[in-house]
């Protein structure tokens, strides 16, 4: 059996990080091994203690967390790279869209609810979405996303097959893998099939990952 859940707080308030440990701890399969109250300080704690989960505010002194987010995930960075969920008070915020892209697993907002955070962090350990594809979407399409235009796809989406490009267009979109077995008249687990194995084409890490090139390389198709 796997050990609990290891999270590491990092934000500039006391009092919010205080709060948010106080609900991670009690729960049975998580545990708060560190805290920071700046970018750099994280990093710091990131190599001491191995995180499995950060939860990143994206506006400290020193180094911010989006600085942390391109350096976490930049090729330079040798030492553990932990699944990161970003802390940010506005829904449509471009420096989470810029978080998102550099490898973040999404985006919550501070004042969510314990229940909503804790959700959150066993979602992205898991490997799903820390908020649903739609609410991506909605973020890169909206005023924060500072892309510019649209990229080419690269060669390797042009291995996906047929099938594997409607599923891409509807995750894309939002749909979930429910949403999607029941367009495309498959099973979930087929679904489930195809989504890794477009992930895997596409080096992707997550469907986070996916909502970003879609919108990045122009492949989003308005829902038929």
């Amino acid at each position: 059996m796997s050990g609990p859940i290891r999270v590491l707080l990092v934000d500039d308030q006391a009092l919010f990080r205080s709060g948010v440990a106080v609900v991670v701890d009690a729960q049975d399969d998580m545990v708060v091994v560190g805290q920071a109250d700046n970018g750099a300080v994280a990093l710091e704690r990131i190599r001491a203690t191995a995180p499995d989960i950060v939860l990143l505010d994206l506006r400290m002194p020193v180094l911010d967390g989006v600085q942390v987010a391109v350096e976490l995930f930049g090729p330079a960075w040798d030492g553990p790279r932990p699944k990161v969920i970003v802390l940010t008070t506005f829904s449509l915020d471009a420096a989470a869209a810029t978080a998102i892209r550099a490898g973040a697993s999404g985006f919550l907002l501070k004042d969510a609810t314990p229940e909503f955070l804790l959700a959150a962090v066993r979602a992205v350990h898991a490997g799903t979405s820390v908020l649903a594809p739609e609410e991506l979407a909605q973020l890169f399409r909206g005023p924060g996303d500072a892309a510019g235009a649209a990229l080419a796809p690269p060669p390797a989406f042009g291995t996906l097959t047929g099938r594997e490009r409607q599923v891409f267009a509807r995750a894309a979109r939002g749909a979930s893998n429910a949403e999607i077995a029941a367009a495309e008249f498959l099973s979930e687990s087929t679904v489930k099939t195809h989504v890794s194995s477009i992930l895997a084409k596409l080096q992707l890490r997550d469907r986070v990952q996916l909502v970003v090139y879609a919108h990045d390389h122009g492949l989003v198709n308005p829902a038929s």
